[in-house]
């Protein structure tokens, strides 16, 4: 981008932006989002009949779903570089595109050869999106004001499940597997060239190259700073640790949950894949009133560390409480309100630990720090879906497999949830990586 037109482009000032206009954007990501989480979590819905058709047992399902999170804990990495390399507009773009074509081969040629570079692909082209969908939305908002617009984008991952994974369910049992495919690559196509046709970056984060030394070195005059200095703060490393161990559950969920109500519990096909919608619809609920009543308790003057950290770390507690308890639950429906539940009280913990993570960082550096960040969280995923395979297949019964790999998840993630509140402090290393350690004191 040239000086003049990266001028040209910084035309909406601070606080003088269209709120209509923000939010209209903020939605428009938050769709993208939903496809995205619909690639991922499409291959937990037509796992069964895929693995009757291909003859695959748990273990190699499982570790498909894991070597997905392989190539997206790789991609995530890049988020950074993309957001220097070129503005949000073309490398969402390109990104979505290539999510569109990823999920294809597998339509053509099906094969577990296929189906496992297929996943790779998509992985590594859905790495870098999750940060700079962020950075984009966090673009339109003030960083007080970031809790809702994370949580709908967190939410996108529960809308997914919720409006989505019933279609899918429907098409895969009515048409079969391949239409499920085919039906996302075409509404990822639809997503980009209305994208092409309304997005503009909103005031507070700049992306792409640009000229201006200023621009370049930091926005709202804020200066870069090492990016060591952002990775070694305890909140940072407390908090990637905890969302990597809820993104684990997360992982499992869209990997094997349709399988566990339908193998574990002996709900049909179609019942297995609509239930799907629960824990989501638990989640987005106890996400979006969470994150609204935490951005009004942040204009009221609380600590971000009360609204962004202890809150969605007690709500990990509560679900590794919950899901402690699975493997001794006997009736379908009681296992399925545990999971819920469970799932729920740790939904919250990515929208508003997202958010935290923004403030200890210079502008410039969002896309950058929320990529490493989010890199990091998705390792839960590469682990976990592999895991739940072994163990399922190990297991004298398939419930009995996956209630005990729930059970460890939950454990995992209580444990992780204690570090944060224990280290996590975004007003303390906000200062820290600013250099301002005079003024950090005993905090």
């Amino acid at each position: 981008m040239t000086r003049s037109s990266a001028l040209l482009d910084r035309t909406v000032a601070i606080g003088s932006e269209s709120r209509g206009r923000a939010w209209g954007l903020t939605g428009l990501l938050v769709l993208l989002y939903v496809v995205n989480y619909a690639d991922k979590a499409v291959l937990g819905i037509i796992a069964q009949p895929l693995a009757h058709e291909l003859g695959l047992n748990a273990s190699q399902i499982g570790l498909v779903g894991s070597l997905f999170f392989l190539t997206f804990t790789v991609g995530g990495f890049f988020a950074g570089a993309l957001n220097r390399w070129m503005p949000l507009r073309w490398s969402l773009l390109v990104l979505a595109l290539a999510w569109a074509v990823a999920i294809l081969p597998l339509v053509v040629v099906a094969s577990f050869a296929v189906l496992l570079v297929s996943r790779l692909l998509l992985g590594l082209a859905e790495g870098p999106s999750s940060a700079l969908l962020h950075t984009a939305a966090y673009s339109w908002h003030a960083p007080a004001k970031r809790g809702l617009p994370s949580a709908l984008l967190a939410g996108a991952a529960s809308i997914a499940k919720i409006a989505v994974a019933p279609v899918l369910a429907y098409v895969t049992v009515t048409f079969g597997w391949r239409y499920a495919l085919v039906a996302l690559s075409v509404i990822g196509v639809l997503w980009c060239v209305v994208w092409l046709t309304v997005w503009s970056e909103g005031p507070y984060i700049r992306s792409g190259k640009s000229d201006d030394t200023a621009v370049a070195a930091g926005e709202a005059g804020e200066p870069a700073v090492p990016w060591g200095r952002i990775f070694r703060t305890r909140t940072f490393i407390s908090g990637a640790l905890l969302v990597m161990s809820v993104y684990a559950l997360v992982a499992v969920v869209l990997t094997w949950l349709p399988s566990y109500f339908e193998v574990g519990l002996g709900y049909s096909r179609l019942q297995a894949g609509s239930m799907f919608a629960f824990p989501s619809l638990a989640g987005l609920i106890l996400m979006l009133l969470s994150s609204v009543v935490g951005d009004r308790l942040l204009a009221r003057g609380a600590t971000s560390r009360v609204v962004r950290v202890i809150v969605p770390a007690v709500g990990v507690l509560i679900c590794g409480a919950i899901l402690l308890a699975l493997p001794s639950i006997t009736t379908p429906a009681a296992a399925v309100l545990v999971v819920s539940v469970g799932y729920g009280f740790a939904a919250s913990v990515f929208p508003l630990l997202n958010a935290a993570i923004s403030e200890i960082c210079p502008p410039r550096q969002t896309a950058g720090t929320l990529g490493v960040f989010l890199a990091v969280m998705a390792i839960g995923g590469l682990i976990a879906p592999y895991a739940t395979g072994l163990i399922v297949d190990a297991a004298a019964s398939p419930a009995e497999g996956y209630a005990t790999a729930f059970q460890a998840l939950g454990l995992v993630a209580a444990v992780c949830a204690v570090g944060a509140l224990l280290f996590a402090n975004p007003e303390r290393d906000k200062k820290l990586v600013r250099g301002d350690a005079a003024d950090i004191g005993t905090s």
